[in-house]
């Protein structure tokens, strides 16, 4: 009976024993360490592939701006700007300093002070303070149409053209006649008037450019065609 007791107590501690060892049994081997980042793939070993690199975030596109690709020129295909080379001058009168001969009115003078015209009147030569040119007729007639007053200062003489609306746009001397082009309309105070601008006008073109006649056109028409309808 007591042997039968410790056969029992002995299967019983050899069963615990068994039990002990299923429970704890040797340690599962640690995972193998790596040197990789958290988050990281690490490159398999003898992997041929070429690190893979991140490109920098583009810049934040502007509203309403299009951004184009940049291109680079080189130096060598810079457009070159031409050098421009003056033209030599063309040969003309040469520049002096002179005062200008104006002509005007003499009214009911009788040919006293100058030659006689129209009305009884005389036609008297006037002369400006110097002036600097090369074309002396330019000036001249440009002076007499920019004067849009009647009485000439003190002098007592009248300027015919006062009203007139007249632009002198070129003239040409051939031999001993110089012809005038104006462009415009005459703004006359009478028939007196007619003899009187027209006498003005060839007078003072005649004196400029050393003239002994003159012609003038107005709006491409000879003056008295022009005048004979006032």
């Amino acid at each position: 009976m007591g042997r039968i007791k410790h056969s029992v107590f002995g299967a019983l501690m050899l069963s615990a024993v068994f039990a002990l060892s299923a429970c704890f049994g040797p340690p599962a081997p640690a995972p193998p360490s790596t040197s990789a980042a958290p988050g990281t793939v690490p490159t398999p070993t003898g992997s041929s592939a070429a690190p893979t690199s991140t490109a920098s975030p583009a810049p934040p596109a502007t509203p309403g701006v299009t951004m184009g690709p940049t291109t680079s020129v080189p130096p060598s295909s810079m457009p070159v700007s031409p050098t421009t080379t003056a033209e030599p001058a063309s040969p003309g009168l040469p520049e002096q300093v002179a005062p200008l001969t104006i002509y005007y009115i003499a009214i009911d003078d009788g040919g006293i002070s100058g030659p006689l015209i129209g009305c009884g009147d005389s036609l008297v030569a006037t002369t400006t303070a110097p002036v600097r040119f090369t074309d002396q007729v330019g000036p001249s007639i440009g002076a007499l149409l920019a004067n849009k007053n009647r009485d000439v200062g003190l002098s007592g003489l009248v300027n015919a053209l006062y009203q007139s609306n007249l632009t002198y746009t070129g003239g040409q001397l051939d031999g001993s006649t110089i012809t005038i082009h104006l462009e415009g309309q005459f703004m006359l105070g009478g028939v007196c008037d007619v003899p009187r601008v027209k006498a003005q006008l060839e007078y003072t073109a005649m004196t400029a450019a050393g003239a002994t006649s003159a012609r003038v056109l107005v709006n491409g028409r000879p003056i008295d065609e022009v005048l004979s309808l006032k």
